[in-house]
């Protein structure tokens, strides 16, 4: 009997122990960050009282590899490396000649890939003497990670969660709070910024930063911590791609045809893609890259690249990005991780340079393809890489009609064992599809600031 491998491990002891830097790499440099008063690019000062200078440092290094410190490395060795995954008995169900591979994120303590960022930022900011640090979070995933990387390093960990999640995922906030976090629905009264809208507002993730960011600006021992969009949270999630390469290399694959992974505010994505477009940069691979966004939330195809700030109120700082604009409230739909009006400005400039692609689905789609996936690999996705296991699906079927033998890979970010409700909606037929229309984008568009 042939034995078929299904997952592909590494060692602790060859967990990568570098970040990779995308930047420096690029043909072309991203535009700087902008100050939101005088439109000046942002500095080390402009962003002290929201980070630590070592989290500031990353965000600008040009440096290709930044170190893991020993502290991180530690902690990341309760999940990672995390097990690459070939899917045989999904190709099998499809009939397809293509071999896929997912990155599993979900065995982290958080059920996703976002502790991958959220221990280093509490461990530097525990270093530099914050207290407590502030956050939003859409479907929970984010504020469960940094409640579990608060408690370890003694920080009290205060979370704005999206209304529509809030309420949709009361068992993801039972987590937080498990973890040592107090949670709010956002929009709160707490705020000024929540203030502004009814109680019963569904919220959005531009509105949820604008409330974490406001209570960290008004404490000097208080720092405000970001699951994704901007670099240095990228930066940290990259080693997901590391891993993946060394894997695939003990598959036997000399690399991949595809990469897909799905995108909200792009860490996910990131984490998996940008190491692999290094090597297609070196030429020692020449895969397509493909990110994946819900149809009703498509800030890679149908927003504007501009700058724009990164929340609602405006108190951040304007990043040039993929905008649907800062006052678009994106429909509640079940994948809340993927409820961002902007994708970050690192993957728009790779974007715009041409060196990956993108599409959005609708979620009964996507919700087909978690069912499939689950029903054959066993594994219940979260809703947000549904996004990617569609794409991967369609892609799959494409290749049992030309009989192409691509390799595709794609990230799996976390299980959706906390979203039982989304999955109920789509088994008992109640889940609808959610296209963005023209109008509500002109409007939204509208209110982005005249920059070029």
């Amino acid at each position: 009997m042939t034995v078929r491998q299904h997952k592909y491990l590494l060692d602790e002891s060859e967990m990568p122990t570098r970040w990779y830097n995308i930047v420096p790499d690029l043909p072309e440099p991203p535009a700087p960050p902008l100050h939101p008063g005088t439109h000046e690019p942002v500095g080390p000062d402009d962003l002290a009282p929201l980070f630590p200078m070592d989290l500031i440092l990353q965000e600008v290094s040009t440096e290709s590899y930044i170190d893991i410190p020993d502290e991180v490395q530690d902690v990341y060795r309760l999940w990672r490396p995390s097990p690459l995954f070939r899917a045989h008995r999904l190709e099998q169900a499809l009939g397809t000649p293509a071999r896929i591979y997912y990155k599993y994120e979900g065995v982290s303590p958080a059920g996703s890939h976002k502790p991958n960022t959220a221990v280093p930022q509490a461990f530097y900011n525990a270093k530099e003497g914050t207290k407590k640090l502030t956050t939003e979070t859409g479907a929970g995933q984010w504020g469960i990670a940094l409640a579990f990387a608060c408690s370890l390093f003694g920080l009290e960990c205060e979370v704005w969660q999206v209304g529509a999640s809030f309420d949709s995922k009361p068992y993801r906030r039972t987590v937080m709070e498990t973890f040592g976090a107090s949670v709010h629905r956002s929009p709160s009264q707490l705020t000024e910024a929540g203030r502004a809208f009814a109680a019963d507002h569904p919220g959005s993730l531009g509105i949820a930063i604008s409330e974490a960011v406001e209570v960290a600006g008004q404490h000097p021992e208080v720092k405000y911590a970001l699951g994704s969009v901007l670099n240095h949270v990228l930066l940290h999630q990259t080693i997901i791609g590391e891993e993946a390469l060394l894997q695939l290399a003990k598959a036997g694959e000399s690399g991949a045809d595809l990469v897909i992974g799905c995108t909200g505010g792009g860490s996910n994505f990131g984490g998996l893609a940008f190491p692999f477009i290094r090597e297609k940069l070196a030429g020692r691979q020449n895969p397509v890259i493909r990110a994946v966004e819900p149809a009703s939330c498509p800030s890679l195809t149908r927003g504007e690249y501009r700058y724009d700030f990164g929340d609602t109120a405006g108190f951040t700082p304007l990043l040039k990005m993929h905008t649907l604009g800062h006052d678009f409230v994106p429909d509640p739909i079940h994948a809340g991780g993927l409820r961002y009006h902007g994708m970050a400005p690192l993957i728009s400039h790779i974007y715009e340079l041409g060196l990956m692609e993108a599409l959005s689905i609708e979620q009964t789609e996507c919700f087909a393809a978690a069912v499939q996936f689950a029903r054959t690999e066993g594994i219940v996705p979260a809703p947000e890489p549904t996004h990617a296991l569609a794409a991967t699906i369609r892609e799959a079927l494409a290749c049992k009609e030309s009989g192409e033998e691509k390799v595709i890979v794609t990230a799996l970010c976390g299980h959706g064992m906390l979203d039982m409700a989304a999955y109920d909606a789509y088994l008992q037929g109640r889940m609808t599809d959610l296209e963005l229309t023209d109008d509500r984008l002109a409007a939204a568009l509208a209110t982005v600031p005249s920059l070029a």
